[in-house]
């Protein structure tokens, strides 16, 4: 089976509020720990004057790189929680802030637990995710006879055709899910009766907005 993952495509907002103190999170597709290092100065820059900004993320396909703080909050009140919220959603490439302007009152730490999560969780429904999955790039080189018979079946599998060329021959470069590339070429060729021209180009990673 080949691997998939889930990546954060557009990032959200999200708040919750509870006795008067207030929880801004927001999200931020990242591919690397200086970047979401810079996303989270840039977010401190935003609310320079709120209390705390706590933080999370998860970089890398099977989740390889994990960090959390809480940014002067009780130790795992807030980045720990955070990270669970993300972690449980199975989405990677992502990191989270949640701003917090302190209302006067104190939460204790399940109040605080709650509050972090939430905020996260409501970023987390305002984003968009994508599934990644391995797949094969293709060049499908084939006459205008064929095309309709050919887009037919790629329509039929959910296979993007928009990088095309029409020129004397009509190429088609398809990205193919790994574990379907060899029905896909079987059908095509079947399709044309051989007469097209099947190139693997190499590996590629195909990505399916969620939402």
């Amino acid at each position: 089976m080949a691997e998939e993952y889930t990546v954060l495509l557009e990032g959200g907002t999200g708040e919750y509020e509870e006795k008067k103190s207030r929880f801004i999170a927001s999200l931020k597709a990242v591919s690397s720990e200086e970047e979401a290092t810079e996303f989270i100065v840039s977010i401190k820059k935003k609310y320079w004057d709120a209390r705390h900004n706590c933080s999370a993320y998860i970089i890398g396909s099977r989740g390889e790189l994990t960090r959390c703080s809480d940014d002067g909050e009780p130790s795992g009140t807030a980045g720990r929680p955070m990270l669970e919220v993300l972690s449980g959603k199975g989405v990677t490439d992502v990191c989270a802030v949640v701003t917090r302007y302190f209302g006067g009152t104190l939460l204790g730490t399940g109040g605080l637990v709650r509050a972090y999560s939430a905020a996260v969780k409501d970023a987390l429904e305002n984003s968009v995710l994508g599934r990644v999955s391995e797949g094969l790039c293709l060049e499908v080189i084939l006459d205008y006879n064929d095309v309709s018979s050919v887009r037919y079946l790629l329509e039929k599998s959910k296979i993007d055709l928009s990088d095309a060329d029409y020129a004397a021959d009509v190429t088609f470069r398809l990205r193919v899910l790994s574990d379907i590339s060899d029905i896909i070429e079987k059908e095509i060729t079947e399709a044309t009766a051989g007469r097209c021209l099947i190139t693997k180009l190499g590996e590629c990673k195909i990505v399916e907005r969620l939402k």
